[in-house]
C-alpha cells in the first residue's frame, strides 16, 4: 500500500475552501472528519463509513444551509481529543506550539480516523489562521491545498458573519494585535470596520505566506476559488493530481451534482459603498495584485 496523504484545505474563511473540501471528498479514496463525528463525538471506527455515507446520499442531505451530513472542520471534536487551542488560535500555530504530548494527540486523532476508512487520502479543512507549520511538525504525509478569494468580496462576506468580532476592534476580535503598519492604515480610514475586515484578510495572507515559507519541504498547491467556479473541472483535474488522486468517471458524475454560479463573484461591488470600496482598493492593492486580482478602479 502507498504511503497515505493528510491533504489539508487551508484558507481565510468565507474563501471557497469548504465548497474544495466537499468536491474532493466525493472522490472515493478521500476521508474525512464528519459533522456527526464533531457534534457526537463518536469513535473513530464509526466514521469508517463517511465516504460512502456522504457520496450516497441525495443532495438534499448534503447541500450547506440546512441539516445535512458533510465533512467539517471538526472544532467540537477536536478539542475534546486534542487540544481547544486548535479551534480558535490568537496567532499562528507553528512547529514550537508542537510540543510532543500536543502533536502525539494531534497525530493519533487523524492517523487513527484515516485508519479506520482505510482510504489513501485524508481530507481535512482549516480556516483563519494557517496552522501549517503545526500540522507538518505533527503529521507526516502533509500536503497543503491553499484556497485564496478576492480580499474584497471576503471582507464584505466577513462583515454578515454572527462571528465576526471585528466590531471590538482588534483588541477583542479573532486575530489579536494588528501589526504597526496596519493600525496606521486602520487608523487612517477612521477605524472602518470595512478596512478592519480587509486587513484581517490582508494578515491572513501573510501568516500563509510565512507557514508556506517554514514548511518548504512539504507540498503547495495555491488555488484561486474565482478559478475553481469558472473552471471546476480543470481546477478539480489539478487539486487530485496533487494530493495523488486518479481522475474518474465516478468522481466525474459526483462533480456534476455541485452548481458553480459566478454571478456573485464581484457582488462585493454593490454590497459595499463606493468610498468603503475605494478604501478598501487603496489598502489591499499590494496584495491583490500579487494574487491577480485587479482594482475596481
Amino acid at each position: 500500500m502507498r504511503d497515505r496523504v493528510f491533504g489539508f484545505v487551508l484558507g481565510t474563511g468565507r474563501c471557497g475552501s469548504t465548497l474544495v473540501q466537499e468536491i474532493v471528498a466525493r472522490h472515493r479514496d478521500v476521508g474525512f472528519v464528519s459533522n456527526v463525528e464533531d457534534r457526537l463525538g463518536a469513535v473513530p471506527s464509526i466514521g469508517r463509513w463517511n465516504g460512502s455515507l456522504y457520496r450516497r446520499l441525495p443532495p438534499a442531505w448534503t447541500e450547506k444551509g440546512r441539516v445535512r451530513f458533510a465533512p467539517t472542520e471538526g472544532y467540537r471534536v477536536l478539542e475534546r481529543a486534542v487540544s481547544p487551542v486548535l479551534s480558535m488560535p490568537p496567532h499562528d500555530l507553528t512547529a514550537e506550539d508542537a510540543t510532543p504530548s500536543l502533536a502525539a494527540r494531534f497525530r493519533t486523532f487523524f492517523e487513527s480516523r484515516a485508519a479506520a476508512q482505510g482510504t489513501p487520502v485524508f481530507l481535512h479543512k482549516f480556516t483563519g489562521w494557517p496552522r501549517a507549520g503545526f500540522v507538518a511538525a505533527a503529521l507526516t504525509g502533509t500536503r497543503f491545498v491553499h484556497v485564496i478569494r478576492d480580499g474584497r468580496a471576503v471582507a464584505s462576506s466577513w462583515l454578515r458573519m454572527p462571528w465576526w468580532r471585528g466590531d471590538r476592534g482588534p483588541e477583542g476580535w479573532h486575530f489579536g494585535p494588528l501589526p504597526e503598519a496596519y493600525a496606521e492604515e486602520w487608523a487612517a480610514s477612521g477605524h472602518s470596520q470595512v478596512v478592519l475586515a480587509g486587513l484581517a484578510w490582508k494578515l491572513l495572507l501573510d501568516a500563509f505566506d510565512v507557514a508556506q515559507a517554514a514548511t518548504s519541504d512539504r507540498p503547495w498547491l495555491v488555488l484561486r476559488y474565482e478559478d475553481v467556479v469558472a473552471e471546476p473541472e480543470r481546477s478539480m483535474r489539478e487539486v487530485l493530481h496533487f494530493l495523488g488522486l486518479d481522475w474518474d468517471s465516478y468522481f466525474a458524475s459526483q462533480l456534476g451534482r455541485f452548481h458553480f454560479d459566478g454571478s456573485r463573484l464581484d457582488a462585493y461591488r454593490n454590497d459595499l459603498a463606493p468610498a468603503d470600496l475605494a478604501q478598501l482598493d487603496k489598502v489591499l492593492a499590494g496584495h491583490l495584485e500579487r494574487h491577480g486580482y485587479p482594482a475596481v478602479g
